[in-house]
């Protein structure tokens, strides 16, 4: 990477997640493996398969948001602005001044939108006719819906963009937003992904291709288990995750406290399959030396990697194929964890919250555990933290996130 490209680094972090709805208390419960996974309350899953999710809990919008604007957001855009406005006070730009809001962005990932305004607007369509479909429906349940509230809460009049890779959409969306502050289109962006599919229809969907686990059904807690033997599936999640991104000399001219450095990113595509990852995981590989190209760094630098690690039966492996490929003799030293084994996957939102753990294990120099690692696999033979996090050293971080269509995303954080 040369040495004239703008540095960035991330100054506020905000998240709503299955196992907390602010960075303190998401952090302490990684920290201490709690999972967020039980059974699904928001709808009747008796006619499912899977019958379990990482669903928000508590969630309350008044500190945050007047009533008349949350009643106007789904609940994909409820989490992204209330992750927002935690970003911008974490980073103190609530308080700062001279801030230019025309050289602030918003490039935030999403995957689906607002299904649950979806699926009611098709109840009010056949039940009562098209006159009676709210005004409201196509507002509400658009993706970039979230990216646009974000800026009019934020007054942010900088680009605003959404990225909708999947699985992939919030890495890829800290991707694009790494670019537009090294190229100059912004000092400060906020970044990240949201997500709130938890409706019959798209749980429905998801067991109809047999990708969710549905052996645990009794045992919530234990039904997400990346890289151990007795994974059956991956456990839906939602939520949200936002990152301040701030040009180095930027953040300090104004006194901001840095968390980290945001040092690169890799994009590829499979070219293979619409659902399946490259069995050998060549395109996550070369996103991975994508990566490190662009951030400047050997294999040998990166001391964790929060994994993509969904507990699929085929995810898991090929993911370890991959970075076995990309890091060589030096991935038997990683430190490799899945921290959907608490939060489930969060889809769109994923890469962002899990970006925001490698931040925060950084910070503390703390490697998140992967829970309920009880039966090695022979075929994933890394070091995934089993079941109790630990201290140790960590220069910087890896975060894999891959989508269906082939995407592959990757980021990198390393120490200022």
């Amino acid at each position: 990477m040369s040495s004239t490209v703008r540095r960035v680094v991330v100054t506020g972090m905000g998240v709503v997640t299955p196992i907390g709805n602010d960075l303190p208390t998401f952090w302490k419960n990684l920290r201490d493996g709690v999972c967020g996974i039980g059974p699904i309350t928001r709808f009747d899953a008796s006619r499912l398969d899977s019958k379990i999710a990482a669903e928000i809990k508590n969630f309350d919008t008044s500190k945050y948001l007047e009533p008349k604007d949350a009643k106007r957001m789904a609940l994909f855009t409820q989490y992204a602005v209330v992750s927002a406005k935690q970003a911008w006070a974490d980073a103190g730009l609530d308080k700062a001044t001279g801030i230019d809001p025309e050289r602030v962005a918003v490039i935030l990932g999403n995957g689906i939108g607002g299904k649950e305004v979806d699926g009611e607007g098709y109840k009010t369509l056949f039940e009562r006719g098209p006159g009676r479909i709210s005004p409201m429906l196509i507002p509400k349940m658009i993706p970039n819906e979230a990216a646009g509230n974000i800026s009019m809460a934020l007054n942010a009049k900088g680009p605003v963009h959404t990225v909708v890779t999947a699985c992939a959409s919030s890495t890829d969306a800290l991707g694009v937003a790494l670019d537009a502050v090294r190229a100059g289109r912004a000092d400060v962006v906020i970044s990240g992904g949201t997500e709130s599919a938890l409706d019959e229809l798209c749980v429905g969907g998801f067991c109809a291709l047999k990708a969710l686990s549905t052996k645990y059904n009794d045992t919530p807690q234990k039904a997400c288990r990346p890289f151990d033997r007795e994974r059956d599936g991956f456990i839906m999640g939602e939520g949200a995750g936002v990152l301040i991104l701030e040009e180095y000399g930027h953040a300090v001219r104004r006194g901001a406290r840095i968390y980290a450095e945001f040092a690169g990113y890799g994009g590829t595509g499979d070219a293979f399959h619409l659902t399946a990852p490259h069995p050998e995981g060549e395109g996550a590989a070369r996103a991975m030396r994508v990566a490190l190209r662009d951030a400047g760094l050997k294999p040998e630098d990166i001391d964790y990697i929060n994994a993509h690690g969904t507990s699929t039966p085929i995810n898991d492996p090929t993911e370890t194929k991959a970075i076995k490929a990309a890091f060589g003799p030096h991935a038997y030293h990683l430190k490799v964890s899945s921290t959907k084994s608490m939060t489930g996957h969060m889809v769109g939102a994923a890469g962002a919250v899990e970006a925001v753990a490698c931040v925060m294990a950084l910070q503390d120099q703390f490697f998140p555990a992967t829970i309920n690692q009880e039966f090695p696999d022979p075929e994933c033979d890394l070091n995934y933290v089993p079941n109790k996090g630990v201290n140790g050293t960590i220069r910087a971080a890896m975060s894999i996130s891959l989508g269906f269509g082939g995407h592959n995303g990757v980021v990198i954080f390393k120490k200022v």
